[in-house]
């Protein structure tokens, strides 16, 4: 990813739980208290690109183990709770994803990276392979019969997150530059 994906960047502004491991002067105001100090205990939802090193970054490296802890301790977000976890494992072409998380995909990358769970991973490997080959008949379809219509392809375009419209994308235009080679080749 480069520094000016969009992706990456609406995906580092997704929020995720965090539970604060101690007080924070003049910090009540994340917690709608302003005048107040944000006490330890307290969930808020974080941006990702602020909760991952407050809850990756120890407080004092050299002390001891009370003192190592981090600032926060993270979890994980709704879109990757169990509930969504059980359905997609029951059905991964049931789940309308863009209603989880828009970069559905790329959050649940980004939060494997802080989490080892091995789990989430192969329901999310699943998930993709499955919902690809879906997204890639559906492609091959899109335009070249009328039996699909308009009204279905955008009602299956509205479930899919922001990884599996670029898919579409590619295998639409790559199907469509086939058609136009095999019609060259039939030219000549």
């Amino acid at each position: 990813m480069s520094y000016y994906d969009i992706d990456a960047i609406l995906t580092d502004a997704e929020k995720v739980p965090c539970k604060f491991e101690l007080d924070v002067p003049e910090l009540g105001y994340l917690d709608n208290n302003p005048s107040q100090s944000l006490k330890a205990g307290t969930s808020i939802g974080l941006p990702l690109w602020l909760a991952e090193p407050l809850a990756l970054t120890s407080r004092s490296p050299g002390s001891s183990e009370e003192d190592s802890k981090s600032f926060v301790a993270l979890d994980l977000p709704p879109s990757l709770s169990n509930e969504v976890m059980s359905a997609l494992k029951a059905d991964p072409r049931a789940v309308p994803l863009r209603d989880q998380s828009h970069n559905f995909y790329g959050l649940g990358t980004r939060m494997l990276d802080v989490f080892e769970e091995r789990e989430v991973c192969a329901i999310l490997r699943k998930t993709f392979v499955t919902r690809a080959t879906d997204i890639a008949l559906h492609a091959r379809k899109a335009g070249a019969t009328e039996d699909m219509g308009v009204g279905a392809g955008e009602e299956f375009l509205r479930g899919l997150e922001e990884w599996e419209r670029k898919l579409f994308r590619k295998a639409h235009e790559g199907t469509k530059g086939t058609k136009e080679w095999m019609e060259g080749v039939k030219k000549h």
